[in-house]
């Protein structure tokens, strides 16, 4: 089955990926169709497109241009984001 097309006015979101995502992934950037939307829109459309990044996305921090976003903060077609796993130390 292939994906749908991206809608018309949509264009490449960059998104950062790091640690245990990034290996899941295969890789620290993900390269997503986007016409704009907010962070929930986002982690749903990771969930989608990588279900084995979903519970970790679940838990993890959504930075938008270098701030932590909530959920219902706007994505720009051209922002600057990472998608920050939860970490742990000792």
């Amino acid at each position: 089955m292939q994906p749908a097309p991206p809608p018309p006015d949509a264009t490449t979101l960059h998104v950062a990926v790091f640690a245990g995502m990034a290996e899941l992934v295969g890789g620290r950037r993900l390269a997503l169709d986007w016409s704009g939307g907010s962070v929930d829109d986002l982690r749903q459309l990771v969930a989608r497109r990588h279900p084995e990044v979903a519970a970790l996305l679940a838990r993890s921090a959504v930075a938008v241009d270098g701030r932590y976003a909530a959920d219902g903060d706007p994505v720009g077609s051209g922002a600057d984001v990472a998608i920050i796993p939860p970490v742990s130390g000792g």
